[in-house]
């Protein structure tokens, strides 16, 4: 028996929410970089991502207005180019965070896994830093689902509009 609910899970709209907003993230990114890369084989590559970045957002965000909605719906003021440089650290500490972890569990050397540990744990300290500094800032709302998801569209919409 398949489920039959008028929105998302919660889980899966987090879910949603990491994927479009890493993905917008890397589109607009590969925008920017694409008019710079000369050798052809590269940029018909880097076109081929941004072409399958596109697609790839467009269907995630038909899923939106099936996310659950939570009483409250503030409006927040964002300075966009300060949220994207902090989302770009925030991203970056992330998928640190998950590679140490991934590294330490196939580690046998000692001294290694030492290191590995030590530099973890700067990659968390790095994520609190700057998820404290997005979120004091009203640039991350991550206390306010609906807020939280219309940025997820904004962001979105601004990287599937900008030219290349």
């Amino acid at each position: 028996m398949q489920p039959t609910h008028s929105h998302l899970a919660w889980h899966e709209t987090l879910e949603l929410h990491e994927l479009v907003a890493a993905q917008s993230n890397a589109l607009m990114k590969f925008k920017k970089a694409y008019p710079k890369i000369k050798d052809p084989i590269l940029k018909t590559i880097y076109k081929q991502t941004i072409d399958t970045l596109t697609q790839n957002i467009m269907e995630l965000l038909q899923f939106y207005p099936l996310t659950p909605k939570t009483g409250r719906d503030d409006d927040v003021s964002r300075d966009d180019a300060s949220a994207a440089a902090a989302g770009e650290l925030l991203g970056f500490a992330k998928s640190s965070i998950k590679n140490y972890a991934m590294a330490i569990t196939e580690t046998a050397t000692p001294s290694l896994r030492k290191v590995f540990k030590k530099h973890l744990n700067g990659a968390i300290d790095t994520h609190a830093k700057i998820f404290n500094y997005l979120y004091e800032r009203n640039l991350y709302p991550a206390y306010d689902l609906n807020q939280l998801l219309q940025n997820d569209v904004d962001v979105a919409n601004k990287a599937l509009s900008q030219p290349f």
